[in-house]
């Protein structure tokens, strides 16, 4: 997903795909998180997430 996104005309950065992707498996994980409690684990648990959003960009990035 290299190229950028045609939509409606308007050219989009192939990043905001990739965000949008990383954010819908953050969601997924999400469940995982209330499932296993994982408040009980962290100090902050939305810094926790936003640090997993963050590394899931990257890896949908790198390794696409």
């Amino acid at each position: 997903m290299h190229e950028d996104i045609h939509f409606g005309g308007v050219l989009i950065s192939s990043f905001v795909g990739y965000a949008l992707v990383a954010f819908a498996i953050l969601l997924a994980l999400r469940f995982l998180f209330a499932r296993i409690r994982l408040s009980r684990y962290v100090a902050n648990a939305p810094l926790a997430e936003a640090g997993i959003y963050v590394c899931v960009l990257a890896l949908l990035i790198a390794l696409t």
